[in-house]
């Protein structure tokens, strides 16, 4: 996509809701320490929490680079659509939500501008225009479309080409261990046919892929209920089962080893996961430093794909 992320990429959703303004510093601190760069938000992070508005995590991320003055080392993902001030896709609402974006995070331009929700009210070409006309006036770098199925995507490229408009060049679709479809059967082919890049949200599965839910009560009740229950299975928990075995051999955590096995999918530049501690960042980053063998890779390809699809 022409920028270049390190393997992980640190979902920004848990700044403001899980992690407060402190913590979230120190998660922050601590990815671009160990090399990181990458860091996906949205307008809309966290509206969904009583209390707040929208906008948490861009506000945070923005006083945090301030204080640093890092700018010029990070790489700033965010997202449109679903803030409830700047909800959908017509023309004046991406222009609108950009700017309000841009002032929250304290920049003048967004590496990595996503459509959120695919708008089915408003006309593709416009939202098209819309975020060329960002590129064109300097405030965003490239774009991509997110939760957006294969058809809708080719759409907007051919729309783009046609018009001379830039065209998105990454996607970030829901894809983990345990939920490979309908990513593999409907995105993967516009993905390979159009070489883009793939930054899969919901890495580990709302934290089911970690290893710490075992059986259905565990996942009942408050951010539990909310991340990881519709990822839980009988089927899952077997893919979890072999997540530690695999763990075991390479003296790491299922969570890393998960995010290993997404970031050896075909166009996957970096999964998207987020950390509510340090703890939790040191333990998914551990994936850089180790290498899945062809077996293992096959172990977990095979015992993924007996999770039914939902």
């Amino acid at each position: 996509m022409g920028i270049d992320v390190y393997p992980l990429a640190l979902g920004g959703s848990t700044f403001g809701w899980t992690s407060d303004e402190i913590t979230s510093r120190q998660v922050l601190d601590s990815f671009l320490d160990a090399g990181g760069n990458l860091i996906d938000t949205s307008d809309s992070y966290s509206a969904f929490v009583p209390g707040n508005s929208g906008g948490e995590s861009e506000t945070i991320i923005g006083a945090w680079m301030a204080a640093r003055g890092n700018r010029d080392r990070v790489v700033i993902g965010t997202k449109v659509s679903q803030h409830p001030k700047f909800a959908g896709l017509s023309a004046a609402n991406v222009e609108a939500a950009a700017d309000a974006s841009l002032k929250r995070l304290g920049t003048d331009y967004i590496d990595l501008y996503w459509a959120h929700y695919d708008d089915p009210d408003v006309p593709l070409q416009e939202t098209a225009e819309a975020f060329d006309a960002l590129v064109r006036a300097g405030k965003v770098r490239a774009i991509g479309v997110s939760n957006y199925s294969g058809e809708r995507i080719r759409e907007w490229i051919t729309i783009a080409r046609r018009e001379g408009y830039a065209a998105p060049v990454a996607v970030q679709p829901l894809y983990n261990l345990v939920k490979r479809d309908p990513y593999e059967r409907d995105i993967a082919p516009v993905v390979a046919a159009e070489n883009l890049a793939v930054l899969p949200y919901q890495a580990l599965a709302g934290g089911f892929l970690t290893g710490k839910y075992r059986a259905e009560p565990d996942v009942a009740g408050g951010i539990r209920q909310y991340m990881a229950h519709g990822f839980y299975s009988e089927a899952g928990l077997t893919v979890v089962g072999v997540l530690e075995d695999i763990a075991r051999e390479h003296g790491t955590t299922p969570a890393a080893v998960a995010l290993a096995w997404l970031r050896g999918r075909p166009g996957v530049a970096a999964p998207i996961a987020s950390a509510r501690t340090v703890g939790q960042l040191t333990s998914m980053m551990a994936f850089t430093r180790f290498e899945l063998a062809v077996g293992q890779r096959s172990a977990l390809d095979d015992v993924s794909a007996r999770v039914p699809s939902t």
